[in-house]
């Protein structure tokens, strides 16, 4: 089960409140912080696009919460095998519990009621509960219409995702702090033809690092091309 590995491995270093990016969406990071730390604080459900920093904003929040002497449990519903209904239910005991990928389980009875009934024990514990999506709720095809009602009753945090101008001065500040210059031909090669998704390029950046550094040849575009035909 994903709550049972290591700290290091369900929360990367990387995914920090620290090192995501805001762009417009820093209303929606602060009702996010608010939430993992604060009992109090609104719960919040983060809805946007595949490369918008959902999943981030949620390991973010548990670590967070952890750091803030509370305790905390992802749940990413999407990558789960057997059972969403049981994984739902088998989730208790934390302060914060955050639940990615809620557009995995719309239509899915079992797990629906699960996380209708999680959702209500949770309040009535005054636990707190995040929760992240492709959509908002109201845009998701929830049969349940207390679920849909109850996770359209919280906080909105609609994501968007940062422009390729954004996400090409991140790759190039990441970079010159590893020493590593990204000229403007190697980044149009490279938005061209690799996932645009900024933690997908900030992985790369890794690669790039070790390669570089073990070839001891600055990044050029056919340098590129060959690391990442190997790949």
């Amino acid at each position: 089960m994903t709550t049972q590995l290591p700290l290091a491995l369900r929360w990367p270093r990387r995914q920090r409140f620290e090192h995501f990016h805001a762009g417009e969406n820093a209303v929606a990071l602060e009702a996010i912080r608010a939430a993992a730390v604060d009992p109090v604080a609104p719960w919040v459900f983060v809805a946007g696009p595949v490369g918008s920093g959902r999943t981030h904003l949620l390991i973010a929040a548990c670590k967070a919460a952890i750091d803030a002497g509370r305790t905390a449990q992802y749940l990413p519903l999407a990558g789960l095998r057997g059972s969403r209904a049981a994984a739902i239910r088998g989730m208790a005991g934390s302060d914060v519990l955050a639940i990615d990928d809620v557009d995995s389980i719309a239509g899915e009875a079992d797990a629906e009621h699960a996380l209708f009934d999680t959702f209500n024990r949770y309040r009535a514990d005054g636990c707190t509960l995040l929760f992240a999506s492709v959509a908002a709720p109201v845009s998701l095809e929830i049969a349940l219409p207390d679920l849909r009602s109850r996770l359209g009753s919280l906080t909105q945090a609609l994501l968007k995702p940062l422009a390729d101008v954004e996400r090409r001065q991140v790759l190039r500040d990441h970079a010159a702090g590893r020493g590593i210059e990204l000229d403007d031909t190697v980044l149009d090669w490279l938005f061209a033809h690799h996932a645009r998704d900024l933690g997908a390029l900030l992985d790369l950046l890794d690669t790039l690092d070790r390669a570089s550094l073990a070839a001891q040849r600055r990044v050029t575009v056919p340098f590129l091309r060959n690391l990442l035909r190997k790949e």
